[in-house]
């Protein structure tokens, strides 16, 4: 039985849940909620039993000093609180941690648990797939959900995808036969420069959690970060002609496919998210968390390799799949 004492009563709480793994393409996934964990200063209040879900020689624990005395941190999924401020406060529970190696069912069933617990609304879930996008566009960013109304009120693609899946598919699906509103955002992550992290996927999936559930959230250096990735990327590129041709082509390709986006909801959106950031009366960017919530006390970028014929992706050019991509080397068990 889950006890969450310690945890104050939450105002119209989301959980917003990522998973370092196969489907965190550039640890962007899980770099958006590491993100909002920092900037709204979250306090742990729940941990995974990790013996239950984690295979220890694929996910190993970590040794470290803390002032003489050798401790260790166990790999699991750890659950904080973060309250936003301003003129229309709400809690967000923060999920942030590595995808299970067992008893998938369980580990959700956990999950839901802490949401019922909580009065959780609804359950955002962030993943990163790597795809045929040019890292010189905006990042496309795909939000589906297994719920016709839900994907009617919120603009949202009903998934139909088929294959291979994810804790980030199946958590959502868990969701949905247990009732509970559950939408998934996949950010497309170029395959060419794969390598972690990537600031711009980053703060495009930041971006559409802002939108999905009106929130506005401070977003620090990351808009430089993304800024100098890259400029980094487009140095890196250069430096091969095959790899610069390949990205023009990727180019020619997302443009020609967002035409029809070009005056439509896609600027009014953009001209919706500039006012609001700018609005002095939309309140504080953030406040931080609750001190009364309960503490738990328990890269540099490389060259981009030439396009492999035998890429297992299957994102379209110029937007994500609207569920898991394949793995990049082989199937998940």
């Amino acid at each position: 039985m889950i006890e969450l004492e310690g945890v104050p009563e939450l105002i119209d709480p989301v959980m917003v849940a990522a998973f370092e793994g196969w489907n965190d393409a550039g640890d962007a996934a899980s770099g958006a909620v590491a993100h909002l964990d920092r900037e709204w200063k979250g306090e742990v209040f729940a941990a995974l039993d990790a013996e239950d879900y984690y295979d220890f020689q694929v996910n190993r624990p970590t040794v470290w000093l803390d002032n003489g005395v050798r401790k260790i941190i166990w790999p699991t999924t750890r659950l904080s609180v973060v309250r936003i401020g301003g003129a229309k406060p709400r809690d967000l529970v923060l999920v942030r941690g590595i995808e299970p190696s067992m008893r998938w069912r369980s580990f959700c069933n956990e999950i839901l648990g802490f949401a019922h617990e909580l009065g959780v609304e609804m359950v955002v879930i962030l993943g990163a797939l790597l795809g045929d996008t040019p890292h010189t566009r905006p990042v496309p960013v795909s939000g589906v959900t297994s719920d016709a109304d839900l994907a009617r009120t919120m603009d949202l693609e009903e998934t139909k995808y088929e294959g291979p899946t994810g804790i980030v598919g199946i958590l959502q699906e868990a969701c949905t036969h247990a009732g509970v509103p559950a939408v998934s955002l996949w950010a497309a992550v170029p395959h060419y420069v794969s390598q972690p992290p990537n600031p711009k996927a980053t703060l495009a999936l930041l971006n559409r959690l802002e939108d999905l559930i009106d929130i506005r959230i401070p977003l620090g250096e990351l808009p430089e970060d993304a800024r100098a990735w890259q400029l980094g990327v487009d140095q890196l590129a250069a430096e091969d002609s095959e790899v610069a041709e390949y990205v023009q082509t990727l180019e020619e390709a997302r443009d020609t496919a967002d035409l029809p986006e070009a005056s439509g909801d896609a600027i009014a959106r953009e001209f919706e998210r500039y006012l609001r950031r700018r609005d002095p009366a939309a309140g504080p960017a953030a406040e931080p968390g609750d001190p009364s919530y309960l503490r738990d006390t328990s890269s540099g970028l490389t060259r981009p390799p030439k396009r492999k014929d035998s890429t297992a992706e299957e994102p379209p050019p110029a937007a994500p799949s609207p569920e898991e991509p394949e793995p990049p080397d082989s199937p998940e068990p």
